[in-house]
């Protein structure tokens, strides 16, 4: 009885949330201006506020920096697979090798990890999506793109409250800033705002993601191959993740947080590069799959920690 009220505990926030955000849609009680309005809240001020103190209460050592390089290797491997699977069984559309590497994070990830490692500090996700931010921000929106205007890409970054936050965090925990704030009593102020501003971050996220998630209008059989282009590919990096991290890293990257970011869908942004309606709309269609596969595996996962 206890292992399933922890199962409940876990999974069925996130299902009652995201059934929330489907009612919200099918009574009108948020407008599509509405919840786009949410999600630039959620990407300008509360998710910064995660990011902020999960870098600065990272622990920094020789092994924990090199999990970000070894993500960062991964999501290259990842896309070069996806390009040569892509070419292997003739899927078409140019976005689709895109859909085998990258990670929503940010949307999903931190809110996920939360339900699922309540006892855990955010930075063991986080040291984890630093290499995959790296990689969604320079190689993977260049290449999306199809353009090399490398201006325009560092203007992005620059102008993104994401990195920034991220660039702070990891300033603060590196240097031993954030440490040596305990001293001063200024650490409990930082840590206050930020859990303050951070507080609605997950359901917010998960409003959105479950108004956007139309279950009737996925094309099931058409995005079917991306779906499993997808699938093989995550499950050849978590082998690899786990494996560098017995042999390579010495255990320091936290499996959970490895599983767990192996199970998200890629990132939301690739259908605004799609060059045709079409492929748009199909992109878009296998995200909306791959994010009902990403909470089911969510659930599945939660059961099987609950059992162990």
């Amino acid at each position: 009885m206890d292992k399933f009220i922890s199962i409940l505990q876990t999974a069925l926030p996130v299902f009652l949330a995201l059934g929330l955000g489907m009612l919200c849609r099918s009574r009108n009680f948020l407008s599509r201006d509405g919840v786009d309005a949410l999600k630039k809240v959620v990407i300008n001020i509360t998710l910064p506020a995660v990011l902020l103190n999960a870098f600065a209460s990272a622990e920094y050592t020789a092994a924990t920096i090199a999990v970000p390089v070894v993500v960062f290797l991964l999501c290259c491997l990842a896309l070069a697979l996806g390009y040569g699977l892509v070419k292997l069984f003739r899927v078409k559309g140019r976005l689709s090798p895109f859909i085998a590497t990258g990670f929503e994070a940010g949307m999903i990830g931190y809110a996920l990890f939360a339900l699922l490692f309540p006892g855990e500090s955010a930075s063991k996700f986080a040291i984890l999506d630093l290499g995959q931010t790296l990689f969604v921000f320079t190689l993977f929106k260049i290449l999306l793109s199809g353009k090399t205007d490398l201006k325009a890409i560092a203007r992005d970054m620059v102008t993104t409250p994401i990195l920034w936050a991220v660039a702070a965090g990891v300033l603060l925990g590196a240097t031993g800033l954030y440490d040596a704030m305990l001293g001063w009593g200024v650490r409990g102020i930082l840590d206050g705002a930020t859990d303050f501003i951070s507080a609605p971050t997950g359901m917010i996220i998960l409003l959105t993601v479950g108004y956007d998630l139309v279950l009737k209008e996925i094309p099931w059989r058409k995005t079917a191959g991306l779906i499993a282009l997808r699938l093989v590919v995550m499950a050849v990096v978590l082998g690899l993740m786990v494996l560098l991290n017995r042999t390579v890293l010495q255990g320091a990257m936290f499996e959970g947080a490895a599983v767990l970011m192996c199970i998200l869908p890629p990132p939301y942004v690739i259908p605004v590069f799609a060059d045709e309606p079409g492929e748009r709309v199909q992109i878009a269609s296998a995200l909306s799959a791959l994010t009902l596969i990403t909470m089911v595996l969510f659930a599945l996962y939660s059961v099987f920690l609950s059992l162990m």
